[in-house]
């Protein structure tokens, strides 16, 4: 397949100009100036909406197999390409069984195989065990079996993750697993918060637990900050890659900071939700809104914008966890703690931005570049010469009302529902082929696995 990709806005590395992008056999072959119709080729021309490369989100439960009845590889990735995701990498957790040996990484794949719209990858696990006094990771021995038979990292809960094959972990496990990882080459991905401080609110806690404010003091800032300065040590003393998800306080930047300075090999990233919404704003009963670590207040929010404009935080991944509707039941502490955005990322991003004039070069970088990066893809996340024409139609300036229909995951729950957004994707191409063109998917599942 030939053809060239034309608009008046192709957002390219630091830089958006007018052009038009070469697409041979599924990758760039050139990025042209505007062109006329070349003799015997296809010209695609978008005028000003602009071309994006193709999202990575590097968060996403997807949940098959064993708990597929939650999402799944088809929805999941449907809701994807929607978003103008072209790849998504799986974390190890909410499947049965969950993905911490070579065996458990194959019935992953199994499941994938012939059902992804987008591409897709694997992170592994690192578990602990029941015995709290262990000093090694329940499945230290499959560290290295699975880097080497193709996760791109490994993921790990210092706090209690909420599905009982997934057992967290303690210092000391880390400090028998990191030095596994750091010789794989391989990030460590980590849920930092410790244990302490949330038992210790707990012991504390007296009001409504249907009460938004009662799970928030439940779930200090502490719990993060303390964790952050333990990955921050182990880091350092290990050189082992250490990748903070979701992080939710502005109270551990100050740290990581300092760690940056002192290049320790930590990065970071936050989510849709804690940039967009606010614990000032949450209803009571709301369990839509329940994560965890939780969605803080308003001027934290203005924190990790700043955070983010400066490079401290490298990158946005959703943590899309999304649940059947009977598990968002109940109250605060006994509802299913997670929020789907797998399809909203794009324009929940793009529409805060709009409104702080941060330039979409940045969304992208956020959205695309760093969460390649940090996956090791180097065929994604740019517009450049040699990549995979992964490839997003944006219409920056449309609106669009959040509704059930449009969010193409498995069950429809959002805490958007019926917000206005900006930013509309039209087209999302994954390799050449339109994998979905305005409201459609076009093509069958052609999303194949991505190995470093």
């Amino acid at each position: 397949m030939h053809f060239f990709l034309q608009s008046n806005q192709l957002v390219l590395p630091d830089l958006v100009r007018a052009g038009a992008i070469e697409i041979v056999d599924g990758k760039i072959l050139a990025i042209h100036g505007l062109l006329d119709a070349p003799p015997g080729a296809v010209l695609i021309d978008v005028g000003d909406n602009m071309v994006l490369p193709g999202l990575v989100d590097t968060h996403v439960h997807v949940n098959e197999p064993g708990r597929t009845a939650w999402e799944g590889f088809a929805s999941a990735t449907r809701a994807a390409a929607s978003g103008g995701v072209t790849t998504i990498i799986d974390m190890p957790l909410n499947s049965i069984p969950s993905t911490i040996n070579v065996q458990a990484l194959a019935e992953k794949r199994s499941a994938a195989r012939g059902q992804c719209m987008v591409d897709y990858g694997f992170w592994g696990g690192v578990v602990g065990g029941g015995d709290a006094a262990r000093e090694q990771p329940a499945n230290l021995s499959d560290i290295v079996p699975l880097a080497d038979a193709g996760v791109l990292g490994f993921k790990c809960f210092l706090v209690p993750s909420g599905v009982e094959e997934f057992v967290h972990v303690t210092q000391r496990q880390l400090e028998a697993a990191m030095p596994l990882v750091a010789g794989t080459g391989r990030p460590l991905l980590v849920h930092a918060e410790l244990p302490g401080p949330i038992e210790a609110a707990h012991a504390n806690i007296t009001g409504d637990p249907r009460r938004y404010r009662t799970y928030l003091a439940s779930r200090p800032d502490e719990s993060e900050v303390e964790a952050v300065r333990l990955m921050i040590r182990l880091s350092r003393w290990f050189r082992c890659r250490v990748h903070i998800v979701h992080l939710a306080t502005a109270q551990a930047l100050e740290d990581l900071s300092a760690a940056r300075m002192d290049r320790v090999p930590v990065t970071v990233e936050t989510c849709p939700h804690y940039l967009h919404l606010a614990a000032e704003e949450i209803p009571d009963t709301a369990l839509q809104y329940k994560c965890a670590p939780p969605i803080r207040g308003y001027a934290n929010r203005d924190r990790l914008w700043h955070a983010l404009q400066s490079g401290l935080i490298d990158l946005i991944a959703t943590d899309h966890s999304p649940s059947p509707p009977e598990m968002k039941q109940g109250d605060f502490f006994s509802g299913w703690g997670g929020i789907a955005s797998l399809s909203l990322a794009l324009p929940l991003v793009w529409s805060d931005s709009r409104a702080r004039s941060i330039p979409i070069t940045d969304v992208v970088r956020w959205l695309a570049e760093k969460p390649a990066e940090l996956a090791g893809l180097q065929r994604k996340g740019r517009i450049e010469v040699g990549r995979d024409a992964d490839l997003v139609v944006f219409d920056p300036e449309a609106t669009f009302k959040v509704t059930a229909p449009a969010l193409h995951y498995r069950h429809p729950i959002s805490p958007y529902m019926n917000e206005k957004l900006t930013g509309v994707i039209e087209t999302t191409y994954l390799r050449g082929v339109k994998v979905f063109d305005r409201g459609s998917f076009p093509s069958e599942p052609a999303g194949i696995e991505l190995r470093t």
